[in-house]
């Protein structure tokens, strides 16, 4: 059981990465060149974390929410226990998204790529949202 469920993850993680990567790419196209992050709280600029940080956070949110679907209905678990699964999720991936971006920034300052580059970079995020929170709502309710 732990393998399928680790093999679901994987192609649910390759899957997302490429669909949320390639709807990233239209808000990258039109640019000539696009910052990973920026120095500042808020800005006006299409950066490639700012882009990735609520499309993360809805992403670990919605497939959380699907993926009970695919828990058997006699180990399903209750409406309040799905709910705070799902917030939970959320705040996570906002987490470690945000802290990726923060400690990006610290690190290497402002660094600009192409916007091949940034829809890479978010669909690499997207697919690993998506492999960690199929794992992490399925592997609890699997029957060994």
């Amino acid at each position: 059981m732990q393998s399928k469920i680790i093999q679901g993850a994987i192609v649910n993680g390759i899957i997302n990465g490429v669909i949320n990567g390639g709807i990233q790419w239209f808000s990258f196209k039109k640019l000539e060149q696009v910052a990973v992050t920026m120095d500042s709280i808020t800005n006006d600029q299409v950066t490639v974390l700012g882009s990735a940080v609520p499309l993360a956070v809805s992403l670990a949110m919605i497939l959380t929410f699907i993926a009970f679907f695919s828990i058997p209905k006699d180990n399903r678990p209750g409406i309040r226990t799905k709910l705070w699964v799902i917030i939970k999720h959320g705040f996570f991936t906002f987490g470690v998204v945000t802290g990726m971006a923060v400690l990006w920034q610290y690190w290497f300052g402002t660094i600009w790529i192409s916007p091949a580059g940034a829809t890479l970079i978010v669909g690499i995020i997207a697919g690993l949202v998506a492999l960690v929170v199929n794992y992490l709502t399925l592997e609890p309710y699997s029957k060994e």
